[in-house]
């Protein structure tokens, strides 16, 4: 894990973590809106519906709060076991308001869940080590792999095109793409770079000690982790960059995925 380039994230470290499932892509507003409907009428309660340039864009203007509630709703729809709960007793599933979950109060064999700090970056390199991008080993970008917007400053950056990306820039922000639309990395997974901004479990902080099994980060904090960039900025794209948010914070360029744990 971290910025083997040393272009201002975390410097590297050796995580192990366990095997798991991840969605494919980001979580759809289609995919968004049936368990919401689903949830709405089985006791959960939201901060914001969630909005999306199309069904098949990614969900954004979503809060941490609520997508880990979503979370939860997923599983229970889908007759899972929640992973998130609001107390260490793990009898009280999170449905409701804005709880600062702590890691003994999920179980972390059950359910859907949002990804923590090394399990989306073990994801996002796609089976490799050492790149600044899912993709290749030559670590250039350009708008044929993701939907960002693209500048000269930075020297990785060798698209033709400047700017936003220029199939979805409409005029009409955000300036979203499909779910997919690019190719995938080395474990089929897409948009690992780009497009939204994903949430994470992890509060902010460093990576902890050399040889850690299944991390979850820090025990408090006043911010939690985003990955992958989107589609305002191309630095932001880098595996190695860590973008962060409040909670309770939603933007028109963050959304998240989910992962399932291994025997689920």
């Amino acid at each position: 894990m971290g910025d083997a380039f040393s272009e201002g994230g975390l410097p590297t470290n050796t995580v192990y973590v366990s095997a798991y499932y991840m969605d494919r892509t980001e979580v759809t507003k289609a995919l968004w809106d049936e368990v919401y409907a689903w949830a709405i009428n089985h006791d959960y309660q939201f901060d914001n519906a969630g909005m999306g340039k199309a069904t098949n864009h990614p969900v954004q203007m979503v809060g941490w709060y609520d997508a880990a509630k979503w979370c939860n709703a997923r599983s229970e729809k889908a007759s899972r076991v929640p992973a998130y709960y609001t107390d260490v007793t793990q009898m009280n599933v999170y449905r409701t308001g804005q709880v600062d979950i702590k890691n003994d109060w999920v179980k972390w064999d059950s359910g859907y869940r949002l990804p923590t700090d090394a399990e989306w970056e073990k994801a996002a390199r796609g089976g490799a080590s050492g790149r600044r991008f899912p993709w290749g080993d030559v670590g250039t970008v350009t708008h044929s792999q993701a939907n960002y917007k693209s500048s000269a400053d930075y020297p990785y950056d060798i698209s033709s095109t400047r700017g936003f990306h220029p199939a979805f820039s409409d005029g009409l922000q955000p300036y979203t793409s499909p779910a997919g639309y690019f190719g995938p990395n080395g474990y089929g997974l897409y948009d690992m770079a780009g497009n939204v901004f994903e949430w994470c479990w992890d509060w902010v902080g460093d990576l902890g000690g050399v040889g850690q099994s299944d991390p979850h980060g820090p025990t408090k904090g006043s911010l939690r982790l985003a990955r992958s960039g989107s589609w305002v900025n191309v630095g932001s794209c880098r595996i190695g960059y860590r973008g962060c948010g409040t909670p309770s914070g939603r933007e028109s360029r963050t959304g998240f995925r989910c992962v399932l744990p291994s025997g689920q």
